[in-house]
């Protein structure tokens, strides 16, 4: 396998001619979140996230790891802004800390709403495509203390949010994604307890989805009538699940995982309706869903973005459900998670034919974690090469299919804080020094860097 990997690294960014990834208007960029890389969690007038109060917790966040310092992006902001100039990427999508721009009564803090305006203000000097998130999961604690996305209240306070930022940032946001895949704040922040809130229950997970959506929903219009000229979508995450064998029980397990993890949050923004096979997989989850409110949910859309990292292999549970069986002999990332670039090809395909509403997408994240190490000042990840090459294959292959995909975004510029997992996983395409703060260019970086030169001076 190592060999293999060594052999697709070397061209991962020499793509045929014929290649969308040559085209000018097709974006390629980088991504980050708020949480995972600024810091300065105390500074500047910035409130307690959900985040913070979850991953002081023992035992929630491996060793122990908070994103109180992070890759301290706040105060290094700029010689990182030079960095990401110097991958002579497109676009950068980064987030919005929420519990940074507004205070408890949802008036503005200044200092933070400044250090966006900088920042976004910088990015378009340089210009890059700036593509804001506004909710990347770090709720404040203030509105979890009210009973977070199971409250219904929160959905309204977000559109409050989103109009403070619109109106702050008018001119300065090519595109807004209101929220980073709903599914994970929703399943893993309510159903089964493994991010921040923590809280463990079926029914507490669709209401929180259906609060979620229904924030989306709300923000959209008041994103368009404050900032007219930029696009306006949602980030989602897509799992493909398979089955283990060929029988209709694990063919219809397969089916319902992937109704869980991409028809719950697909369905009610592109039909306005719940899947029904949702409920019964999980009966007597329905959520309290008022009059209007799929209607404010399918807000028309000009963008979908699109999150992939892996595949699920499943066979029936024997009752209403199915369960995951690991497959043996595949490569697997840092992470644990299958390399599956076919999975990305098969879902975007099938949403192109399911959904006759489908807007265009941009593949929002998209990468992979290695256990990556400086050696004599290089970092040589041919894993990660080699996965990048392949995903940008099947991304080019559904354009040729015809899927209106409009740009690729790296899953990380550089290495942070992942989540539960702390500072162990490194998705980034530039290594990070914790202790030193140091950046380093990986090799992957290295070549999308030379591609990306290699692109402009043939336009």
């Amino acid at each position: 396998m190592a060999n293999d990997i060594s052999a697709l690294a070397d061209d991962v960014f020499s793509p045929p001619s014929d290649s969308a990834l040559w085209r000018k208007d097709f974006l390629l960029g980088a991504a980050t979140a708020a949480y995972q890389i600024e810091g300065a969690a105390q500074e500047d007038g910035r409130l307690p996230s959900i985040w913070d109060t979850f991953s002081a917790l023992p035992g929630k966040v491996l060793a122990g790891d908070t994103g109180a310092v992070a890759c301290d992006h706040y105060n290094r902001w700029e010689s990182d802004l030079d960095m990401l100039s110097a991958l002579n990427v497109d676009a950068y999508r980064l987030s919005i800390a929420w519990p940074r721009v507004m205070d408890e009564t949802g008036r503005p803090n200044r200092k933070g709403l400044d250090f966006y305006r900088r920042l976004l203000g910088r990015l378009k000097e340089k210009g890059l495509k700036t593509f804001v998130t506004l909710y990347h999961w770090d709720l404040p604690q203030h509105l979890e203390d009210r009973g977070g996305w199971l409250n219904r209240d929160v959905a309204y306070r977000f559109a409050d949010y989103a109009d403070l930022m619109s109106r702050e940032l008018a001119g300065q946001v090519d595109a807004w994604m209101t929220l980073n895949e709903p599914w994970c704040s929703a399943f893993l922040g309510y159903g089964n307890g493994h991010h921040a809130p923590g809280l463990a229950n079926g029914r507490f997970a669709t209401q929180a989805m259906h609060h979620l959506l229904l924030a989306h929903g709300m923000a959209i219009p008041v994103l368009r009538a404050n900032d007219p000229v930029s696009q306006k979508g949602i980030v989602a995450n897509i799992g493909r699940g398979t089955p283990n064998s060929g029988s209709a029980a694990d063919r219809r397990a397969a089916h319902l995982f992937e109704v869980q993890h991409n028809a719950w949050i697909l369905d009610p923004l592109l039909k306005g309706v719940y899947p029904e096979d949702l409920f019964e997989l999980w009966p007597g989850t329905d959520p309290l869903v008022l009059q209007g409110d799929m209607k404010t949910i399918a807000a028309p859309l000009d963008f979908l973005g699109i999150n992939y990292y892996f595949r699920t292999n499943v066979k029936s549970d024997g009752a209403h459900g199915f369960t995951e069986v690991p497959l043996e002999g595949v490569e697997r990332t840092q992470m644990g998670w299958e390399v599956y670039p076919d999975g990305l090809r098969d879902l975007l395909t099938g949403f192109n034919e399911t959904y006759a509403a489908l807007p265009p997408i941009y593949i929002t994240e998209n990468g992979m974690a290695s256990d990556d190490n400086v050696i004599d000042g290089r970092v040589d990840d041919a894993q990660r090469i080699a996965f990048l090459k392949r995903h940008l294959a099947a991304v080019d292959e559904v354009i040729k299919k015809g899927v209106d995909i409009r740009g690729y975004f790296v899953w990380s510029l550089m290495d942070n804080f992942e989540w539960a997992f702390g500072y162990e996983r490194r998705f980034g395409i530039v290594h990070v020094d914790y202790d030193t703060q140091k950046r380093t260019f990986k090799r992957s970086a290295e070549l999308i860097a030379k591609f990306l030169k290699e692109r402009a001076a043939r336009a």
